[in-house]
């Protein structure tokens, strides 16, 4: 087993430069440039993506303290007491989510590509898009909710035709 162990990762790097990458690449991409984390940060900015998770920690806050009062309903009124206390100590944090964000979109995007969505953003098409964007996709949830509800009753009208004809209801 040791053996195989050695084998594997010398034969992924045999086939990744076989493929044409070279053992930098095979190992991790390449940083993103700081013109890149500067376009990324002002994409979110125009995009408000921090109300996405303005309201993390103190929402993580309540979670963790539901959890930790199911466990220990004898320390409710203390767990209570300290939850605004914690939550006031950790403000501040969801700041981690913004930042991890921008990781990604300067990780998935080149600089160029993100100063032209940049550009875009800020035409008239790009500021129609950030505001209806919201709407469009709370309206494209509900036709897929529709249609997920009709659709179940489809299926399940098939279940009960094929079942009823092995001779068995449901």
């Amino acid at each position: 087993m040791k053996n195989v162990l050695k084998i594997v990762p010398a034969a992924c790097l045999a086939i990744a430069l076989a493929l044409g990458a070279s053992p930098a690449t095979a190992q991790q991409p390449a940083a993103p440039t700081p013109g890149a984390i500067a376009a990324a940060k002002e994409i979110l900015t125009l995009k408000n993506a921090s109300a996405m998770y303005a309201g993390a920690v103190p929402g993580m806050v309540e979670k963790v303290k539901a959890t930790l009062i199911g466990q220990n309903l004898n320390y409710q009124k203390d767990l209570n007491e300290l939850a605004p206390v914690i939550a006031k100590q950790l403000a501040g944090r969801e700041s981690e989510i913004g930042d991890g964000m921008v990781g990604v979109y300067a990780g998935e995007f080149t600089e160029q590509e993100l100063k032209d969505l940049v550009t875009f953003y800020k035409s008239p098409l790009g500021q129609k898009l950030l505001a209806n964007e919201p709407k469009a996709i709370s309206l494209s949830m509900q036709v897929m909710n529709a249609w997920a509800q009709n659709f179940s009753e489809v299926v399940a009208s098939a279940f009960r035709a094929e079942m009823k004809k092995r001779g068995k209801e449901i």
